[in-house]
C-alpha cells in the first residue's frame, strides 16, 4: 500500500467532497461550447477521492480520473454513484504514464505535486494529450506555502510556480495566470490560507502556433 493508498484508506474524504474553488470558478465558460450529446472530454489528473472528476460529471462531462492510488479511485466511484454520475477512472504513476494524442477538450491538474525532475515529461504528455483549442486548468501550492502548516507538500521541490506552467505550455494562449494566498478549505487535507499559484491556457490550433 502506498502512501496514497494509507491516506485515503478511511471512511472520511481526505480532501472533502466538494469541487476545488478555482475550478469551480472558471469551469462554465470552458463547458459552454459542449452539449450532452457531444460532452466535454476531460482528464483529471493525480485526482485522488473524485472530487473533481465528480463535479464535472454532473455538468455534462466525459470525464477520466487518474491517480496512483486505487483505494482513492474506488472512493471516487462511489462518490460518483452517490451523486448518480459516471466516470472513468485509470490508476497510473504520473511519472511514467503515456497519456493520448490529442484526445482531450481540457485536462485539470489541482494540487499535483511531482519532484521537478519528473514534471517536464508530465507537461509534454499534458500538450501531447490536449486537442487543438483544448485547455488547461491547474493549481498547485507554490514555495510560499512552505511552513504554513494548512497543507501541501513538505518539499519545495514539490512545488510550483507561475512562470514554470507559463514557461512549459509557452506556445499556450493564457487566458488567467496568478499567484496568490487564499482561503483553502477542502476536507482535512487543505484548511487556511494556502499560497497557490493558478493557471488557464488553451493549446493554441497549429496555425496560431507560429
Amino acid at each position: 500500500m502506498n502512501q496514497w493508498d494509507e491516506r485515503y484508506n478511511k471512511n472520511e474524504y481526505h480532501y472533502g467532497t466538494e469541487p476545488n474553488e478555482f475550478l469551480r470558478e472558471q469551469v462554465a465558460p470552458l463547458l459552454a461550447r459542449w452539449s450532452a450529446k457531444q460532452p466535454a472530454r476531460i482528464l483529471c489528473l493525480a485526482d485522488g477521492e473524485g472530487r473533481n472528476s465528480v463535479y464535472l460529471a454532473e455538468l455534462g462531462a466525459e470525464v477520466t480520473s487518474l491517480d496512483i492510488s486505487q483505494v482513492g479511485l474506488d472512493k471516487a466511484l462511489r462518490l460518483a454513484e452517490s451523486r448518480g454520475v459516471t466516470i472513468q477512472t485509470q490508476l497510473a504513476d504520473l511519472t511514467e504514464s503515456e497519456l493520448p494524442v490529442n484526445h482531450y477538450d481540457g485536462v485539470v491538474m489541482i494540487f499535483c505535486h511531482l519532484p521537478s525532475a519528473a514534471r517536464p515529461r508530465l507537461y509534454q504528455q499534458i500538450e501531447k494529450a490536449l486537442k487543438p483549442g483544448g485547455w488547461l486548468l491547474a493549481e498547485c501550492y507554490t514555495e510560499a506555502q512552505l511552513g504554513r502548516g494548512t497543507g501541501g507538500p513538505p518539499s519545495a521541490d514539490l512545488m510550483l510556480s507561475l512562470n514554470e506552467l507559463k514557461n512549459a505550455f509557452s506556445h499556450f494562449a493564457v487566458e488567467h495566470g496568478a499567484e496568490l494566498v487564499r482561503s483553502v478549505t477542502e476536507g482535512e487535507g487543505h484548511s487556511g490560507e494556502g499560497a497557490v499559484c493558478q493557471y488557464l491556457g488553451y493549446k493554441r490550433p497549429l496555425m496560431e502556433s507560429v
